[in-house]
């Protein structure tokens, strides 16, 4: 008599099919296809994960050079200030202030130029 291994079976099957809820066609009913996309998907969201890190990143030099283009410095130019002037302020919360609240960030600027000479 063989072992069938039912109840893993159907466990392991139910749990990629939930994984597959909201595919289209046969990727969410058929168990070999739904496993690869699941697979892939899961791959995709893991890699998604860390580019979003890198994404915001990015977008937060964009907004704080966008911010000190107007005052006549770049983003480099800034950033090398800001450490000379021993401000420690992360890129997040620099562009936040930049976005958020531009006269406070203006003070900042003339603040970071004025020590700076």
């Amino acid at each position: 008599m063989r072992v069938k291994t039912t109840k893993i079976h159907h466990k392991k099957r139910k749990k990629i099919l939930k994984l597959a809820k909201g595919f289209r066609g046969g990727r969410k009913l058929l168990y070999r296809v739904a496993k690869s996309t699941v697979m892939h998907a899961l791959q995709h969201s893991y890699n998604s994960r860390k580019q979003k890190k890198r994404d915001y990143r990015s977008l937060w030099i964009v907004r704080i050079n966008a911010a000190v283009r107007e005052h006549g410095l770049s983003y480099s130019e800034f950033i090398h200030l800001l450490k000379k002037a021993d401000i420690r302020l992360n890129r997040k919360s620099l562009a936040d202030l930049a976005f958020s609240n531009p006269k406070e960030f203006d003070q900042l600027v003339t603040e970071i130029k004025a020590k700076a000479i």
